[in-house]
């Protein structure tokens, strides 16, 4: 008896193992993690590939973005036993997902990779946009705040946080890990353009961009290390507290968690 694939693919007994690039708008989700309540990326895409691929499928991320926030750059390996090519797969992918998660790219990797172990750099960007109305087109992808901030204090205060550090103070309350030490490669803060076509007519300021790029990340650690650069961009903080923080490793510490629907996972790196 023949066994006929779905989409007229070939079925073999060998699986492949396959680094996803995936991008999402992560309102609508508790996050990337499958969750007992709630609808999450990898479910919604480990459902999709497993429509494709005639049984349960696995999805590693690389890393646990928050409910809320959204990705240019996730990455997820996967293991499938139907062979299809490519750009296939992703079209077939995508016409089983919601329109706010897109798979980007697929490609066939060697055996052992794994999306989270083997990425050597995680890099997110967060933005808060001043004004005293937020654009209904801008809610979702920005903090909101009315204050002027001072990009050029932010950006020196946030030097202090480049390194090797234990990074406790700036962990979710509450939270678990092995441990708290993490390596911080790089930190900016500029002032860019919001973008006229989602302004136009607005009474929108400008635009504050945090970019961080590290080792790995603690629960809400990039959320936290904004709250406390706001803290210092509106003068209550300078670099010596931003200091003191990082050195007493306690959360209440530092400044507050910023909210999450201005923080992007950008790009995931390897090798």
């Amino acid at each position: 008896m023949v066994v006929r694939a779905p989409l007229g693919i070939a079925a073999y007994n060998v699986m492949r193992n396959l680094k996803l690039v995936i991008a999402y708008e992560g309102t609508s989700y508790v996050g990337w993690q499958r969750q007992a309540i709630g609808s999450s990326i990898q479910g919604c895409l480990e459902a999709a590939l497993g429509e494709i691929d005639g049984s349960a499928v696995a999805a590693v991320g690389a890393g646990r973005t928050d409910a809320g926030v959204h990705a240019l750059g996730q990455v997820a390996s996967v293991r499938l036993r139907r062979h299809i090519a490519n750009e296939a797969l992703v079209r077939a992918v995508n016409s089983r997902l919601p329109a706010d998660i897109r798979l980007l790219r697929a490609e066939v990797t060697s055996e052992t990779f794994h999306a989270r172990f083997d990425a050597t750099a995680k890099v997110y960007r967060y933005r808060l946009i001043r004004g005293e109305v937020l654009s209904p087109f801008t809610r979702r992808y920005a903090w909101s705040h009315r204050a002027t901030l001072d990009v050029d204090r932010m950006n020196a205060a946030g030097q202090a946080l480049v390194g090797q550090h234990d990074f406790a103070s700036f962990q979710a309350a509450g939270g678990t890990t092995h441990t708290t030490v993490r390596r911080l490669f790089g930190l900016s803060v500029s002032r860019e353009s919001v973008g006229n076509w989602l302004v136009e007519g607005s009474p929108v300021g400008d635009m504050t961009v945090i970019e961080v790029r590290g080792s790995g990340f603690l629960r809400h650690m990039v959320r936290v290390i904004v709250g406390t650069l706001v803290e210092v961009g509106v003068g209550r903080w300078n670099k010596a507290d931003v200091e003191r923080v990082l050195r007493v490793c306690a959360r209440d510490a530092a400044g507050p968690t910023a909210p999450p629907q201005g923080l992007f996972l950008t790009r995931v790196e390897y090798g």
